[in-house]
C-alpha cells in the first residue's frame, strides 16, 4: 500500500490549488487530512458538519466530496478575502454555507442542531473555546484536528500550546481518542456521552 497515491481528488481541487499559487496562500490543507475527512463524512448520511477555519477551501472540497445529497456543511473563517474566494467556488452548492465571522463569537452564539463531525482547523474550536466546541457534537459525533506534529510555520511557544491541548484532550472521559503521527499529526475523537 502506498498512502501517497491519492486518487479521486475533488473536481474543484485543482482550481483551489491554482488560486493558492495566484494569491500566495501558504497554509493549504494536507491531502491526507482531506481523504480522511471525506471518508469520515461519508460515514454520516444526512449529516450536519462544521469546519472552523475555511482557509482557501482545500479541506472543505474533500468534505463536500464525501457529503451526500441531504448533508449540510457550515464553514467559518474570519478572513473576508478567503471566504469570498471560497464562496465563489461553492456558490452553486446549496449544501454548503460559508460564513465570514469571528469563530469564537459564532461558537458562543450558535443555537442550531448539533454536529456529526467538527473539523477544527483554526484557533477557535481548537486552542480556545474547546469545551463549547465539543459541546456542539452529537453523541457519536467526531472531532478532528490536524497540525499537531511540529510544523515549520509554528511561532515560538506554539509547541507548548499544542502539548497542553493534547494533555487536555487526553483527560476527557466523554470522548474516545486516537492520536496519529500521520499527515501533519491528527487527533480523532468520538463523543461517547
Amino acid at each position: 500500500m502506498k498512502d501517497f497515491e491519492i486518487r479521486n481528488k475533488p473536481r474543484v481541487h485543482a482550481a483551489i490549488e491554482a488560486k493558492c499559487q495566484e494569491i500566495g496562500f501558504t497554509m493549504p490543507s494536507d491531502l491526507y487530512i482531506g481523504t480522511l475527512l471525506k471518508t469520515l463524512i461519508s460515514s454520516k448520511p444526512f449529516g450536519n458538519f462544521l469546519e472552523l477555519g475555511t482557509g482557501i477551501g482545500l479541506s472543505l472540497s474533500w468534505m463536500v466530496d464525501g457529503l451526500d445529497d441531504c448533508g449540510h456543511i457550515i464553514s467559518i473563517d474570519n478572513d473576508p478575502k478567503l471566504t469570498t474566494i471560497v464562496n465563489q467556488l461553492f456558490s452553486l452548492d446549496s449544501r454548503v454555507e460559508i460564513l465570514c465571522q469571528d469563530g469564537t463569537e459564532w461558537i458562543k452564539n450558535y443555537k442550531g442542531d448539533k454536529f456529526d463531525l467538527i473539523f477544527a482547523d483554526a484557533w477557535p474550536g481548537k486552542y480556545s473555546d474547546l469545551d463549547e466546541t465539543l459541546a456542539l457534537l452529537k453523541v457519536g459525533g467526531i472531532y478532528v484536528i490536524d497540525d499537531m506534529d511540529p510544523q515549520p510555520n509554528w511561532p515560538e511557544g506554539h509547541a507548548e500550546k499544542a502539548e497542553k491541548l493534547v494533555e487536555a484532550l487526553e483527560k476527557r472521559t466523554d470522548f474516545n481518542m486516537t492520536k496519529m503521527n500521520w499527515s501533519t499529526g491528527v487527533i480523532l475523537m468520538t463523543k461517547i456521552q
